[in-house]
């Protein structure tokens, strides 16, 4: 049986192998599976030493939703931006509605409203995919203010990953996906806007974007041109771009 160091390192090493245990569990029999006597076991360790690192199970789960998930977080961070941030945006999307058909048990885990605090690893994935939006704002691709953007696109990911999941293997329709995000697409996104409002709108969200980056303003300046930019794009754009 594995025995529990005293020091830091060593109970940092137990927490660990705890957690990798319980992830492997999750990933090849479901969350039914994890429970402290199996998770224990499948660690080498008495079971009663599991809650010297978790609360109770739902402890345990979240440790390990926010584990695969800040790794998952990480390697989308570490990817390189691509010149063109919609086709960064479509990378981003593709790797999310990847990452959640291969991962079913722990995509459900994470999307569950029931669950009693949100990972903090769940949203670092937001203020990944705001940044990412906030990108093809300030190159003026974007129609409607970023929240909202954010909202659509977090939304129609979700849906589309816990469709595909209801749906036998055999039987999805991986298309799905892909229709799903052009229709988000043509909703958020603008190219060459012929309409004169959408070219208002599309400035006003792009210029709304850089605002806070005019540090030649004063800070009541620059609160009154966001929010007037605010008026032109449709609205506040959301919490990842405060007004100064």
């Amino acid at each position: 049986m594995v025995e529990v160091r005293p020091g830091s390192a060593g109970r940092h090493k137990t927490r660990a192998n705890i957690v990798e245990c319980a992830a492997r569990l999750l990933r090849e029999q479901g969350a039914s599976a994890v429970t402290t006597r199996a998770v224990a076991q499948a660690a080498g360790m008495q079971a009663p030493t599991i809650y010297r690192f978790f609360e109770d199970k739902d402890a345990l789960l979240d440790a390990v939703a926010e584990h695969a998930f800040a790794t998952y977080v990480a390697e989308k961070v570490l990817v390189e931006d691509v010149d063109d941030p919609v086709a960064d945006l479509r990378a981003g999307w593709d790797t999310h509605i990847g990452f959640g058909l291969a991962n079913a048990a722990l995509f459900g885990l994470l999307t569950d409203p029931g669950r009693r605090v949100r990972s903090p690893a769940v949203a670092a994935g937001l203020e990944v995919l705001r940044a990412r939006v906030h990108r093809v704002a300030a190159v003026g691709r974007l129609r409607v203010p970023e929240r909202r953007a954010v909202e659509l696109i977090h939304a129609a990911g979700t849906g589309a990953v816990l469709t595909l999941l209801s749906t036998p293997p055999e039987h999805r329709d991986l298309d799905l996906a892909d229709a799903m995000y052009e229709t988000v697409m043509r909703s958020i996104l603008t190219d060459l806007p012929t309409l004169p409002t959408d070219s208002a709108t599309a400035a006003a969200v792009a210029f709304r974007a850089v605002a806070p980056e005019l540090t030649m303003l004063t800070d009541a300046e620059r609160a009154l041109l966001s929010e007037w930019l605010d008026r032109a794009g449709g609205g506040p754009l959301g919490s990842n771009q405060e007004s100064t």
